[in-house]
């Protein structure tokens, strides 16, 4: 590969990294973000640990969150810079692990590939400014299989330890690797994944009133072809399986004309030391797993990454091709890269609402800053997500928070109720109406009546509730 192709390839993973960065305030914080911010944006380190007994993940990303907001501010942007930092460091060490799996006169090619794959396809874009601990689970993945390609037990076991104190789906793939490299008489190694895999095993059982309980992830459902098919839409991008027939059509006309004299898969030693095989052993336990207790989930499978991507750069770099083919392969190369730039970047860049999976809680702060008597079914995000648009500077700190459903039902049985007062809540539409309709039964059956607020708002419910004896003027 030529220097000027080596240079086109940076520039190109360049302006996605950067266009990702510019997007990191584009859209609010959405709730999975906001309890990260509830769980990890605490004044003391013990406030911290107590609430994630009750939690589903493991404490370390929320503790080096809780270091980071310390050190760097607590904010919006400092939340999703520090994925974003993770996402450029997991790219970089997929990038060398490819090239050190990499033949010598393909190490360019491979690099090459590796690169578009970690900097620019939609599963690390997705998390790369998500406030959520998927990109650093992907660094800290990465650096596992360097350390273990690379036979260093003590490093190897260390960053295994801090992947499963990160996410379990990290520690799945620690005792799935302990497994596999034990089944290879590899002792050493599996002693060092073992070890490592005791601090998130000690965790699970601090937690395990709530992790054995039906509460824990209760939002997944069995494993299904949905699943599959969500899975390779976040690897793929939008229309996965049309861009799958691509892909095989494309290996037909190489090998017709393309100069493809064969396809040669992967070697028993590179799935091995590239960690795929522990990777794809992990996904067929937790597969057979869910269907007794679902935890099969496809933003949890972004942990395959850094076993995928070497994998798929060394085959890719090996082609020996003549120039149609060539030709042909860098024509399917851009229509990927043009369908990850637009829809890739899609939820991400929501436009002028902001929403974010659903959520518009910090337009619902923005409309209601300066309000008094403010209810909501989801109380303690608005609260969260006041408090982060007040960081930001775009509200005044509330002089008031936001309550739930007992404290209105407290209100109106008061002597002197209020005469005015506001309900709210955010999310999918239909889950929105729902939660909302109990507080505003009430509030009817007390002589309130609700008006709608900000009708422009596709997944946010502001309503002003005012009782009927005041009138239309007051």
């Amino acid at each position: 590969m030529t220097r000027s192709w080596l240079v086109l390839v940076v520039a190109v993973c360049l302006v996605f990294g950067l266009r990702a960065l510019l997007l990191i305030d584009a859209t609010g914080l959405w709730s999975d973000e906001l309890y990260s911010v509830g769980k990890s944006f605490q004044p003391s380190f013990s406030t911290l640990l107590a609430m994630l007994r009750e939690d589903t993940h493991p404490p370390a990303y929320y503790a080096l969150l809780w270091l980071w907001g310390h050190l760097v501010g607590q904010s919006p942007v400092s939340l999703r810079l520090l994925s974003w930092l993770a996402y450029l460091g997991g790219g970089l060490v997929m990038v060398a692990q490819a090239m050190a799996f990499g033949q010598a006169g393909t190490r360019a090619k491979v690099a090459a590939t590796a690169a578009l794959l970690a900097f620019c396809s939609p599963y690390p874009i997705r998390f790369a400014i998500e406030g959520k601990s998927y990109a650093v689970l992907v660094l800290l993945v990465a650096l596992a299989w360097w350390w273990r390609r690379s036979r260093h037990p003590i490093a190897y076991g260390l960053v295994a330890g801090l992947a499963g104190l990160t996410h379990f789906y990290g520690l799945f793939l620690v005792l799935a690797a302990a497994a596999w490299d034990g089944w290879q008489r590899r002792w050493t190694m599996a002693a060092a994944a073992l070890i490592g895999a005791l601090p998130a095993l000690a965790w699970m059982a601090y937690a395990a009133d709530y992790l054995f309980s039906s509460r824990a992830g209760s939002w997944i459902g069995v494993p299904d072809y949905a699943l599959f098919e969500e899975t390779l839409a976040r690897g793929l991008g939008l229309w996965p399986l049309p861009k799958l027939a691509l892909l095989l059509l494309l290996l037909v006309v190489l090998r017709r004309w393309g100069g493809l004299c064969r396809w040669q898969w992967p070697g028993i030693d590179l799935l091995d030391r590239s960690g795929l095989i522990p990777s794809l052993l992990m996904v067929v336990g937790v597969v057979v797993v869910s269907f007794v207790k679902p935890m099969a989930f496809s933003r949890y499978f972004v942990v395959l990454l850094p076993a995928v991507v070497p994998v798929l750069a060394v085959q890719i770099g090996a082609l020996e091709l003549n120039r149609f083919g060539r030709g042909c392969g860098l024509v399917v190369l851009g229509l990927l890269l043009a369908s990850w730039w637009g829809p890739g970047f899609s939820e991400l860049d929501a436009g002028v609402g902001g929403v974010r999976e659903q959520d518009q809680f910090h337009r619902i702060s923005q409309r209601s800053s300066g309000l008094e008597e403010r209810y909501s079914p989801r109380e303690r995000l608005f609260n969260l997500s006041d408090r982060m648009e007040a960081a930001m500077g775009r509200i005044p700190s509330p002089s008031a928070p936001w309550r739930g459903k007992e404290a209105l039902k407290q209100r109106l049985q008061e002597p002197d109720p209020p005469r005015q007062l506001w309900l709210a809540s955010s999310g999918p539409p239909a889950a929105m109406e729902r939660k909302l309709k109990p507080l505003q039964s009430w509030l009817e059956r007390a002589g309130f009546r609700c008006e709608p607020h900000a009708n422009d708002l596709s997944h946010g419910r502001l309503l002003r509730c005012r009782s009927e004896s005041m009138g239309p003027s007051q």
